[in-house]
């Protein structure tokens, strides 16, 4: 028994709070995106409002999704449980009662 490996529990506590921040600032991030591509559209400058929109986007994309990971495991915890926790509980015994019950004798 003592070669046996520990049992764990995992327990997650991320919650929308703990992401919020970071979507908002993303939104930030792609708004001053479009209104660059905004600003800098013009009928021979088409392709430089795209190319600065794409790049915007594939370099933000990156750092937005390694800030959900990390924040995901960060809250991520593994509780050791206790011997009685981890080993079920089930018998196909039926309990035995304290005070056994007279039975009815056919008269």
């Amino acid at each position: 028994m003592d070669n046996e490996l520990p049992k764990y529990r995992m327990n997650c506590t991320l919650t929308f709070g703990d992401v919020y921040g970071q979507i908002i600032v993303w939104l930030i991030v792609i708004f001053i995106a479009l209104a660059t591509t905004l600003a800098i559209w013009s009928s021979t400058r088409q392709p430089f409002a795209f190319l600065t929109l794409g790049i915007v986007l594939v370099i933000s994309l990156p750092f937005l999704v390694f800030a959900f990971v990390t924040t995901l495991l960060n809250r991520i915890e593994f509780i050791p449980l206790e011997e009685e926790e981890s080993a079920p509980r089930f018998s196909l015994e039926r309990p035995s009662e304290s005070t056994p019950k007279p039975s009815a004798s056919p008269s």
